[in-house]
């Protein structure tokens, strides 16, 4: 009893939440909901902006690079996101590297 009280004790003095439980983190199969804007530049590009957007990582939704670094990712995390689009891509983005700003709103585990 001693050890559990201790350990409840040192959580609260670190001001730990769910202490032993481990931080839910974005993985390949989970739909996660991000807002994102793409950056061509650092000039906001037309069409690379979203809000409450549901991905199902693994899916291959977007363009390549971007899922795998969403993976990972804790809920209300925010991340810079660097790829470079495919060469048969829409002609003003095509083999052009771009900065997309990620922020994880919720994540829902398959």
């Amino acid at each position: 009893m001693k050890k559990i009280v201790s350990i409840m004790g040192v959580c609260a003095v670190l001001g730990l939440t769910g202490c032993g439980e481990k931080a839910q983190v974005a993985e390949n199969g989970d739909t996660v909901v991000i807002n994102f804007a793409g950056y061509l530049d650092g000039v906001q590009f037309a069409g690379g902006t979203a809000e409450n957007f549901p991905l199902k990582l693994g899916s291959g939704q977007f363009v390549p690079g971007f899922e795998e670094q969403v993976v990972g990712m804790a809920e209300g995390e925010e991340r810079d996101i660097n790829i470079t689009f495919p060469t048969e891509y829409v002609p003003d983005l095509a083999g052009k590297s771009v900065v997309f700003k990620v922020k994880v709103v919720d994540i829902v585990e398959e």
